[in-house]
């Protein structure tokens, strides 16, 4: 057993590598479990390892540039960073050893967090932890300097839907030089903005704000529109993706209001449609399918308000229960007295507005719609809309009476607070409820003029039930992510358990997908307010422009590699490739004859191993995860459990 151990220490030996392993803590979400001191100590004594180090946290500066230091003093020139999963730090530690002027690919990542302190604990967290570290500095003591795979990029961007995040997005990229396809489902540019009045807290006109906004897109001669139009196909990488776009005549709308705002004049380039928004490009005159040739992709796919299920809260059974995009809707139209506002010809004085319709909804407390989910989320903007809608009616009908119905009053961002003590100042009266006791909404047989009755047990009194009478019942309803299942299945995106398309990560890469060339701009992401949504969709240009600029896009280079010399051209390998593309057999030149043998297509090539599994002449590797280097993986665990 002795001999068999030392062998195996002989086969993982470095050959001269100076591996650098160092450790993070986490901040104790790493410490609180493994043994870290412990840890090093052991990592310092495996084959090939020259330093051993720890720090509080290895992604900050302070660690990077205790990395930087030693591979530039000549102490180490290979690294195994021990820290959180890969998908978050990976790409930060590659940037390090090239900062420090090393290739990047010179470094192997061990997580001792997701993979240890995170699933055990005590002794074995620790021992786990040193076979992850051991397996990994061997590894890394057997990495060869790999060159990104370089591409041609076309110039050109795709941003899909065109609301106001859209518009943020493909204006960003314009004003760079970079042309810009919109790719809009509906007839209008706009979304949901153009739905609104007042943007609060500025009280600026959002018509204002999204004429200006979609003038400079209309006329921008890089930004190209096409309206009533559906992403139907997609292929390619990043750099070089191809897309199918459906267009859908004028005469094939089916949403009679749609219909009615054009036919009303308002197909004209550019004309605003109150409700609706700006029109874009010309409808075109019969179903077409056209191809477009892109470099990157921005998702400004939008959200949908939560409709509520029949019934939930009176809605549907009650004519007088309505969403608050219907009231803000509404109330723009200015239907009313200086007293009392009117809806629908009848004088509303008491105004009940509840909160959290759709939002935070809890397990075993509310009922998810068939074949719907609990959104267990906060919308983030319901709040400051409410109180905003509430100001706005105390400050046009004062004799319109408003009451608030809420959990939890969330009034972020600058500006936003202001709004609940403006309705405090306004007499908007308040009521606090618990989620497992929701207001009920009934018919009001009480003699009142009000044909609706709202009870709740109001925690600011202590648990006492209340009463209100009210002419109108509001439902400030959250946000809920588009239908864009077809665009998910096709591109493949991760989608979070909000239902929201899922960034890579919301602080290091926050308008990412994981998917290169792949954007985010808006409240497909998540839920939020206008200001929140263009800054994402001006971020997403930028990354899209710095990912284009240069003309060319760098992969990374973990991709089959076939060796000529050992390839027989079985095409076994051709059959087990999960890629379009990626392999394929061609006639070589072998002296007088022709022999076949297997080519690879980098950009294509998904890295997934399939065809070395299969390869019966082990004439096929992944840069960077080659089978030496599993070898030495297995036989660093192997005398690790037996040491």
């Amino acid at each position: 057993m002795k001999e068999i151990h030392e062998r195996r220490i002989r086969r993982i030996s470095a050959d001269g590598k100076k591996v650098g392993v160092y450790i993070c803590h986490c901040g104790g979400n790493i410490s609180d479990h493994v043994d870290v001191e412990a840890l090093c100590e052991s990592a310092r004594n495996a084959p090939g390892v020259a330093v051993a180090r720890t720090n509080m946290f290895m992604c900050s500066d302070p660690g990077q540039e205790m990395i930087i230091k030693d591979l530039q003093e000549g102490k180490v020139d290979r690294v195994v960073v021990a820290s959180c999963a890969p998908s978050l730090h990976e790409t930060t530690f590659r940037s390090t050893l090239q900062r420090a002027g090393f290739n990047p690919y010179l470094y192997e990542h061990a997580n001792i967090r997701e993979q240890v302190s995170w699933v055990h604990h005590g002794r074995a967290a620790t021992e786990k932890a040193t076979t992850l570290v051991a397996a990994a500095a061997a590894k890394a003591a057997q990495l060869e300097p790999l060159e990104p795979i370089r591409m041609d990029a076309v110039r050109h961007v795709t941003v899909i839907g065109g609301g106001i995040a859209g518009l943020q997005a493909a204006k960003d990229l314009a004003s760079r030089g970079i042309p810009v396809a919109i790719v809009e489902k509906t007839p209008f540019l706009g979304g949901h903005v153009a739905r609104l009045d007042t943007i609060s807290p500025s009280n600026e006109k959002a018509s204002d704000l999204l004429t200006r906004l979609a003038r400079d897109v209309l006329e921008h001669s890089d930004i190209t529109i096409y309206n009533n139009a559906r992403v139907v196909g997609f292929e390619g990488y990043v750099g070089n993706f191809t897309l199918k776009v459906s267009l859908t005549p004028f005469s094939a709308l089916d949403d009679d209001e749609t219909l009615r705002a054009l036919q009303n004049g308002a197909k004209k380039r550019g004309d605003f449609v109150a409700s609706f928004g700006v029109v874009g490009g010309p409808l075109p005159e019969e179903t077409t399918e056209i191809s477009i040739e892109t470099g990157a992709i921005v998702f400004a796919t939008g959200f949908k308000p939560y409709q509520p299920a029949f019934g939930e809260y009176g809605y549907g059974r009650q004519e007088q229960v309505i969403t608050l995009p219907q009231a803000i809707r509404a109330l723009a139209e200015g239907t009313g007295s200086e007293t009392a506002w009117h809806w629908r010809n009848r004088p509303i004085r008491n105004l009940a507005i509840i909160h959290c319709v759709g939002s935070r909804q809890i397990p075993g407390v509310h009922e998810a719609a068939e074949g719907a989910t609990l959104n267990e989320y906060c919308s983030r903007t319901c709040c400051s809309a409410s109180l905003s809608f509430a100001n706005q009616i105390r400050s046009k009908h004062s004799a319109t009476r408003v009451f608030e119905f809420y959990r939890d009053i969330r009034t972020y961002g600058r500006g936003q607070e202001e709004l609940y003590q403006l309705a405090s100042k306004n007499r908007v009266l308040f009521f606090r409820f618990e989620a497992e006791e929701q207001p009920r909404i009934e018919a009001n047989d009480m003699g009142s003029d009000s044909p609706l009755l709202v009870t709740v047990k109001d925690t600011l009194t202590f648990g006492e039930e209340i009463q209100v009478p009210a002419d109108l019942v509001v439902l400030a309803v959250g946000m809920e992510p588009n239908g864009i299942q077809d665009l998910v299945e096709m591109m493949k995106l991760p989608v979070g358990t909000d239902g929201f398309l899922l960034e890579v990560h919301p602080k290091l890469r926050p308008v990412e997908l994981p998917n290169a060339g792949l954007l985010l701009a808006g409240t497909c992401q998540a839920p939020m307010d206008i200001g929140e949504a263009a800054n994402a969709a001006s971020a997403a240009a930028v990354k899209a422009s710095g990912l284009l600029a240069k003309g060319f896009v760098e992969l990374d280079p973990f991709v089959a590699e076939v060796d000529p010399e050992k390839c027989t051209g079985t095409g076994a390998c051709v059959e087990a490739c999960l890629a379009d593309n990626a392999l394929k057999l061609i006639d070589v030149e072998a002296g007088p004859a022709l022999v076949r043998k297997a080519q690879v297509a980098p950009a294509f090539c998904l890295g997934c191993g399939a065809c070395v599994a299969v390869c019966p002449e082990n004439a096929i590797n992944i840069k960077g995860w080659t089978l030496k280097q599993y070898e030495a993986m297995v036989d660093a665990i192997v005398a690790d459990l037996a040491a």
